[in-house]
């Protein structure tokens, strides 16, 4: 469809639309700027001079005329460019639709329709499906183009071509995705006067245009559909009337020639010769039906991004069109795969919600959806189970296709279609465009599932990992805040007998700024290791005076520190180092508390994997721990500790490590629990280059202390 008639639509539904804003919309189309222009100067509108400009020649020609010449221009640029068109004497397909669309026009300004463009617009469409059909198949729809519009020529089209014009016009609309009913307008403007009396204003004034244009004749069903748009007979006096001359004028406008339309003859519509090859029909049927199917999965999986439910208006819009359905509903498998539930899809019955049918249980839904394969069923023809009694009367007719949404070995649901009893031998002949069909939904349906799935899947996960940076944060965020707590008491003391504070104070502040690190790593959640170099000794001689200065360190528990002096540099973040010892140091004091001995050493260079590294140990002589949590160790535990983020110490200690590229293991037993952290040692290139077995014996000899200045060579 024409973007600038999509468009245009949109803004006449706006009631704040300027004449400004018409004509930019209006001067992006150049032809359609050239006809403006082109009437705006003609004789009907010339003043004294020629008019040069779009806006002038929009506010000469007046909104009413701008929206006719557009909407019908676009029209008609459309589908005159149709395959065949160009074959087909047009004129009296022309007259009509500009007839039905002035009338449609001059019913919805009656009726105080707030959309009179769409009105008109849908009176101009509401044949075009015929057009569509003419180019689809020239050769079965060539004789009936111009047969006389009426509900025999809807059956002839249902039985040569399995859909009408009606259908056909109303999926060429569905497809421009227009917030309207123009569609369903077009869709019904042959259906039956009395099952119109509570539908849309639309779709009313669509079928009161379509018979008095077509079938000024038909006075009884004028005068009721007139009835059901609240209007009186010389209300249509008044409206037909004044169409002749409308429809003149706007076809001089656009350039169309309507003489001798009334001269083409209409005919009662005809069924087309057999074709002499059977075997040949059925394999165009089946070819037809092979592209609709995969324009169907074209057209469902545009759908998928807009969600289950809209995925699910488009696969009963689309069953409706294709199979002439009534009321559609459709029971989706639930996720334990034991019932068929209502979905939720737009149009449906509020009772559905609660509706399901066991899957276990048999029924003649239950084994189609099982079997895969469409039933038809009839009301009291089969044996029906309560649940098939109940969607009958849902449904509100005698009698049911039931067409199993299904691919491979997945079995999604079922659509069910009203449908009236002599519609089933077409149906039952196209059994296997019906499987398909529902094998296209189905495919649909799971790939959107899985879609969604996956999506909550990764939200789930994100927010998960949210949660548990947020413990670990919480969690490391105490140790600094009792430091903290500790040291104000601390300088409390001291400010009361007036002694110096600021080394107090220098730690105060480092721990302070620890905080603010730790709460703004919890926005990137994996935070990256700092690089630069550091001294291993200076980190653990401020973290033992952090808990000897507390008093966090009692008595009771001695502390024994084996720094060498050389290897004492390693590559990695000093406050990461900091955090590690502080947790490992932590829990030996709390898992001592009768007393004991805690040694923190640096044992030197070690190889590992071609890679050199500096082995600190913190061990203690604590009652060890036990299996179960050894073999846990480094994983997020429920600690035996008092807290809600107790048990994270040793899985961030080992996050740590790992974001300083290095490697921690633990020994533990009846004399105590053994902490061995390797680090990578201070060098642009810690890599080892392959050495003979002499020398590599040489440097594997650094963990007892030997040759240590050939290590550092």
């Amino acid at each position: 469809m024409p973007q600038i008639l999509i468009r245009l639509i949109e803004i006449l539904q706006r009631d704040d639309t300027g004449m400004p804003e018409l004509a930019a919309l209006i001067a992006k189309d150049a032809g359609m700027t050239g006809k403006i222009l082109s009437v705006a100067n003609s004789s009907a509108y010339h003043r004294a001079s020629r008019t040069a400009g779009l806006e002038p020649a929009l506010a000469a020609l007046g909104t009413d005329m701008i929206k006719t010449l557009v909407i019908s221009e676009s029209v008609f640029q459309t589908f005159n460019s149709f395959p065949h068109a160009g074959s087909a004497d047009l004129r009296a397909f022309w007259k009509h639709a500009l007839g039905a669309a002035v009338v449609a026009r001059d019913i919805a300004r009656m009726m105080n329709y707030p959309h009179v463009e769409e009105a008109y617009l849908a009176g101009l469409l509401h044949n075009v499906g015929r057009l569509a059909l003419l180019a689809a198949a020239p050769r079965d729809y060539g004789v009936n183009f111009m047969a006389r519009d009426d509900a025999d020529l809807c059956a002839v089209e249902q039985r040569t071509l399995q859909i009408t014009h009606a259908e056909a016009g109303a999926w060429l609309i569905e497809r421009w995705d227009l917030d309207s009913f123009l569609a369903d307008s077009v869709l019904y403007h042959h259906e039956p006067v009395e099952r119109l009396a509570p539908a849309h204003p639309l779709i009313r004034i669509v079928r009161l245009a379509h018979l008095l244009v077509h079938h000024p004749e038909a006075g009884d069903m004028t005068g009721t559909m007139a009835g059901y748009c609240g209007l009186a007979p010389r209300d249509l006096d008044a409206i037909q009337k004044g169409a002749a001359r409308q429809v003149q004028k706007a076809a001089d406008y656009l350039g169309i020639d309507l003489a001798g339309a009334d001269d083409v003859p209409a005919l009662p519509a005809v069924m087309p010769a057999p074709p002499v090859d059977p075997v040949q029909a059925r394999l165009q049927e089946e070819m037809r039906n092979m592209m609709l199917v995969a324009e169907m999965g074209q057209a469902f999986a545009r759908q998928q991004k807009h969600g289950e439910a809209a995925l699910l208006d488009a696969v009963t819009r689309s069953a409706r069109i294709l199979f002439d359905l009534g009321t559609t509903i459709v029971l989706l498998q639930d996720p334990a795969g034991t019932a068929l539930a209502g979905a939720a899809a737009s149009g449906q019955q509020g009772r559905l919600a609660g509706f399901s049918i066991p899957l276990g249980r048999g029924g003649l839904i239950a084994a189609a959806a099982a079997a895969g394969e469409p039933v038809l069923l009839t009301r009291g023809a089969q044996p029906l189970g309560i649940a098939e009694e109940q969607l009958f009367r849902i449904l509100g007719t005698e009698a049911m296709v039931c067409v199993p949404l299904a691919t491979g070995q997945r079995r999604v649901g079922v659509l069910l279609g009203g449908v009236a009893p002599w519609q089933l031998p077409a149906l039952q002949r196209r059994e296997r465009f019906l499987q398909a069909f529902g094998g296209q939904a189905a495919a649909a349906l799971a790939a959107a599932g899985a879609e969604q799935g996956e999506a909550q899947r990764r939200i789930e996960h994100v927010a998960q990992e949210y949660r548990d940076a947020s413990r670990r944060v919480v969690h490391e965020v105490n140790n600094p805040l009792s430091i903290i707590k500790n040291y104000l008491s601390v300088l409390d003391d001291k400010l009361a007998r007036r002694e110096p504070v600021v080394a107090e104070m220098s730690v105060l502040n480092e721990e302070i700024d620890r905080v603010g690190q730790l709460i703004h790593g919890l926005a990137d959640m994996q935070p990256s290791g700092g690089g630069g170099v550091t001294n291993i000794a200076r980190v653990v001689d401020d973290v033992l005076r952090l808990f000897r200065t507390t008093g966090f360190i009692p008595a009771a528990v001695q502390v024994l520190v084996r720094m060498q002096d050389d290897p004492a540099e390693i590559e990695g973040d000093a406050d990461m180092l900091k955090q590690v010892l502080v947790n490992l140091v932590k829990n030996a004091v709390e898992a001592m508390p009768a007393g004991g001995r805690i040694e923190i050493a640096n044992r030197g260079h070690l190889v590992r994997e071609r890679r050199l590294y500096v082995e600190l140990v913190v061990a203690d002589s604590g009652p060890g721990l036990a299996p179960d949590v050894l073999a846990n160790l480094f994983a997020e535990t429920r600690s035996t500790k008092e807290g809600r983020h107790h048990g994270l110490g040793l899985s961030i200690v080992h996050g740590l490590v790992q974001k300083l590229n290095g490697h921690i293991s633990c020994r533990s037993g009846r004399d105590g629990t053994t902490f061995e952290i390797l680090l990578p040692a201070r060098g642009r290139d810690t890599r080892l280059a392959v050495l003979p077995a002499r020398e590599m014996d040489v440097i594997t000899g650094a963990n007892t202390g030997a040759n240590t200045d050939a290590i550092q060579g």
